[in-house]
This record gives C-alpha cells, structure tokens and sequence, in this order.
C-alpha cells in the first residue's frame, strides 16, 4: 500500500499556509514535530495518515520517557490534532484519533518560599528599625505586618485592610474576613500581639489617623495602606536583612508560613483552614513538605534505616 503520509503532510501544511496564513515558524514547528511523529511510528510499521489512538499514546509515551516537558509533548500534541482534523474535515479519514486523547497534565509549580533562618532574619532586621527610634511610626508598622503575617499566613488584602477595631480584642486569635466574604479564626503568636500592641499605642497618638477605621490607614484611595506599597517596603526590609530581593514578597511569606507549619508537623487540613482555601486541592501544592517530612521521619526513626547508618 502506498504511504500516503508525505503528501498529506505538505497538503496540511500549503493549507496552513494559504488558508490561515500561518507565520514561518509555525509552519516550522508543525512540519519538525510531525515529521518527527512520522519517524517514531515509522518504527514501528505504523504510517502517520492511518495512525491509532493507541499509536498516538505510544509516541507521547515514548517523549515522555525521552524527558520531554509536558508543555513540549503539548505543543506535539496539538499539531497532530491540527493534522487529523485536517484529514477528517478534507475527508481524508472517517475518524480523528487525536479526539479521544489527554493532554499531558503540566507539573503544578511549587511555591516559592523562605527558610526559617531568612525570616528570624527579616523580623529580627524590622524589630531592631522599630527600636531604633528613627522614623519609628513607620517602622513599627513594618514590624507589626511581618510579624502579623507570618504569624497568620493572611493574603497581603487580607493584611492591609484589616480594621483599626481588631486593636480592641484581647486574646490570641485574630477574626480576618477573606474571600467571599467569609470570616475565619487564626490564631496569634506572642511576638504578633506585642507588635501590634506596640503599633497600635504609636496610632492612637497620631491624629491624623486615629479616627481612620483601618489598622494600617492611608491617604490614599482605599483608605488603607495599598499592598504594592507594603510589597516595596519589603523588599527594602529584605535587602536591609541581606536576603535576595527576588526571593521576597508577601505572598512568599504566606507560603512560608505554611510551609514551615506543616514541615513541624501540622496537619494539611489545618493548614486549609488558616489559609482560607475553599478546597484543599488549593492547599495541595504543598504535598512536597509532608513528602519531605516523611521521608526524614522514615530515614530517622525506622529501625531497618537507623541500621543501615550504623553500617555505613
């Protein structure tokens, strides 16, 4: 039987060209990866126009074990959907094998976050400015978000526009209202309280912003400090403290904050729960620590592991 591949291959890609007037580099692109398809089904006795759904997932499966990227057996992927419906629709072929396929699932990139070092580092460098006596509303206020922040995982809206009102509770948990308009209970560390104390006493002797109805009031706008402006103050902080500017932001310390609850032994749901994720499918990026933990749990604890060690 003649292969019919060559000719159908040049025929998809004048198509391409003349009727969707595709660029150069992506006539390129098709032509390199489906040439390449070509080739691995070749191998295998199999013709590119009359392929399988199962001949297809053999070559994904062969980019795969190749260490292909997801996003580049992806990209394969879709120039060989673009080719059989090109087929189908030419009547070329009665069936589109790529109809019934998956594409490959994309690795979920882990967070960034900070190590405990780094963030002692960050909160011991704003502690020691807010005691310096120097421009000290502001650095008391810098002092009382990190430590509210980490001590709470809030988002940074969540922080910045918490109410003037929060001053007025005494104990050791915190009402943050979040998305939806939902409200949850976390609870404070010592360090958070006394910050946010110490803060509160430098805002009710400023005028100007006592009667504001936020903890954190600004002229601006909202009313209350804008997130990009405590964003930018914290990447100063970082820089003052010696730790990388491109590793800083406040939602790095969010996920930090998780990340070093559930590296001491905290439990994924309760995690969720001060995050205020809605489902813990969200809260699941951070497996890899409860891997990591178990993993060392296992080489320190298990008998035939502590074994092992003594004989090396």
């Amino acid at each position: 039987m003649t292969d019919l591949s060559e000719a159908h291959l040049e025929a998809f890609l004048e198509m391409m060209s003349a009727e969707r007037g595709a660029a150069i580099n992506t006539l390129q692109s098709y032509e390199r990866d489906l040439r390449d398809a070509r080739s691995f089904l070749r191998s295998s006795g199999t013709r590119l126009n009359s392929a399988t759904a199962d001949d297809l997932r053999r070559y994904l499966s062969h980019l795969a074990g190749e260490g292909f990227k997801a996003s580049s057996q992806a990209r394969r992927l879709s120039a060989l959907r673009q080719f059989y419906k090109f087929l189908y629709a030419e009547g070329l072929r009665g069936d589109d094998p790529t109809g019934i396929l998956d594409a490959p699932k994309k690795a979920r990139a882990l967070p960034k976050t900070l190590s405990i070092d780094d963030v002692t580092r960050l909160i011991g460098q704003a502690e020691t400015e807010a005691a310096s006596g120097e421009d000290t509303f502001a650095k008391l206020r810098m002092h009382a978000l990190i430590e509210l922040l980490y001590a709470t995982g809030m988002r940074v809206s969540e922080l910045v526009s918490l109410p003037a009102s929060v001053l007025a509770q005494d104990g050791r948990f915190l009402v943050i209202r979040g998305k939806g308009n939902k409200e949850r209970l976390v609870p404070l560390s010592q360090a958070a309280i006394r910050a946010m104390r110490t803060y509160g006493d430098a805002l009710r002797r400023r005028a100007a912003e006592a009667e504001s109805p936020w903890l954190f009031p600004s002229s601006g706008k909202s009313g209350h400090l804008p997130r990009q402006v405590f964003a930018r103050d914290l990447k100063s902080l970082a820089a003052r403290a010696g730790i990388r500017v491109a590793a800083i932001s406040p939602h790095v310390l969010r996920h930090a904050f998780a990340s070093h609850l559930l590296a001491n032994g905290a439990d994924l749901r309760a995690v969720q729960e001060l995050l205020g994720h809605s489902d813990i499918s969200t809260t699941q990026i951070y497996t890899h620590v409860l891997e990591e933990r178990l993993h060392e749990l296992v080489q320190n604890h298990h008998p035939l592991a502590k074994q092992a060690k003594k004989q090396d």
